[in-house]
């Protein structure tokens, strides 16, 4: 339970970042707030790996349990908007269905991986074999979503479907524009 209540900090920021990443994600697109959020995500698991160590203050972890948070808040609503909006409205129950297995197999693939550097490298034995085996996995871990955020990077950037530019965009002219024959 105590656990539990420490990390509360990293599991409850989504609910406070992510309503205003929405409204961010509906003004300027999905793709750069998702981007940020993995970003910050990844600072955050970067700033853990070098802030643990055997004994430390709880209170040193909470900055990189925060960003990390946040970054998750950026993360998963804008990511779900974006995969929707990507499909007809006749797809979108497929779409939902594969962006949530896609999800959960990746977040299974991503533990599994983390857990064996985690093995490799450390263990439960003291609390210098666990750092020792932390440390490795959460650099692991924020190389692997660094590199998601510059994969999110190339994301084609979508024109919003009020923007006058958006239907040229499409192939198609505004309305009482010429059509060329």
């Amino acid at each position: 339970m105590e656990a539990d209540v420490r990390m509360l900090p990293w599991t409850a920021m989504p609910m406070i970042a992510g309503p205003p990443a929405g409204a961010l994600s509906d003004r300027i697109g999905g793709a750069p707030v998702v981007t940020v959020g993995m970003t910050l995500n990844a600072v955050g698991l970067g700033l853990w790996a070098l802030t643990v160590e055997p004994h430390v203050s709880y209170t040193h972890l909470l900055p990189a349990l925060i960003v990390c948070g946040i970054g998750m808040g950026m993360f998963f609503a804008p990511s779900a908007n974006l995969v929707m909006s990507t499909v007809r409205p006749e797809e979108q129950g497929i779409a939902s269905g594969a962006n949530n297995a896609i999800r959960e197999v990746g977040g299974a693939i991503g533990v599994a991986s983390l857990a064996a550097v985690f093995s490799a490298q450390g263990g439960y034995g003291s609390a210098s074999l666990f750092v020792d085996g932390l440390i490795p996995a959460l650099w692991g871990g924020a190389g692997a979503v660094a590199l998601a955020a510059a994969v999110a990077l190339l994301m084609p950037r979508q024109r919003k479907a009020d923007d006058p530019a958006a239907g040229l965009a499409a192939g198609s002219a505004p309305a009482g524009a010429p059509v060329a024959t």
